[in-house]
């Protein structure tokens, strides 16, 4: 995925369909994980790591726009 620094770079609305994209996936990756046909875990860590990754961009963003507020 990208970089916290490209993820600065989009605008809320971008980084929240992203966060909803990555959401699913982890949960058709839940799923997969529970029946046996998922065939990278590594890739669901990575899943996971870019949406903490995109909601603190989101949260700084948010926090920038109340404070010019």
């Amino acid at each position: 995925m990208a970089t916290a620094k490209e993820l600065h770079d989009l605008t809320l609305e971008d980084l929240n369909r992203r966060a909803a994209d990555l959401r699913e996936s982890l949960f058709k990756d839940r799923l997969k994980l529970r029946t046996g046909a998922l065939e990278s875990p590594a890739k669901r860590t990575e899943a996971r790591r870019d949406l903490a990754r995109i909601l603190t961009v989101i949260t700084q963003k948010e926090k920038a726009a109340a404070a010019k507020a």
